[in-house]
This record gives structure tokens, sequence and C-alpha cells, in this order.
């Protein structure tokens, strides 16, 4: 199973560091990673594979949306299906 993370807010450093950390705690593959920073926004989407994640998604979800606030960012999680329906043209 396939998850969209998008992390946006003020740049700062260990922004990637945190969220791929308590990904990699959580079982969860990242597969695909774009990140760019325009002037002092941050911006990144994760392409993760969920499939062996070791907590239930909506503890994933609560722990990216904790780690979001402690960094000062928002951090989303997505299924990929729920992205795509979301997403069709």
């Amino acid at each position: 199973m396939k998850a969209v993370i998008t992390v946006v807010g003020k740049d700062r450093s260990g922004i990637i560091a945190e969220v791929s950390m308590l990904l990699y705690r959580g079982g969860v593959n990242i597969e695909d990673i774009s990140q760019t920073i325009m002037q002092d926004l941050f911006t990144m989407i994760m392409m993760a594979d969920i499939s062996e994640a070791t907590m239930p998604f909506e503890e994933l979800k609560d722990a990216l949306d904790k780690l979001g606030e402690r960094l000062g960012v928002e951090i989303r999680i997505q299924l990929e299906d729920i992205f795509n329906s979301m997403h069709r043209i």
C-alpha cells in the first residue's frame, strides 16, 4: 500500500531528517522524494510504501501531525488511492 506525504512550512534545518527518521522507525519505506525551497518556504512530497508499517495508519498520521507541530510545518499523509481519486480530473 502506498501513501503520499506532504510537508510545507518555513524552512529550517533538520526537517527531512526528522520526517525520514519517524518514517524509518515506523517501518515505512520512502520510495520517492521531491523537495524545494522557494524563498523561505520549504515544500516536500514523498511517495512511501506503508505495507510493512509497524503502526496503524491513524497512529502514523497522528505521529506526523505531532512532529509537524514540533517542527512548525504542516505534514499530511494520504493513501495513494484517496489522493488519486481526489485529484482526478
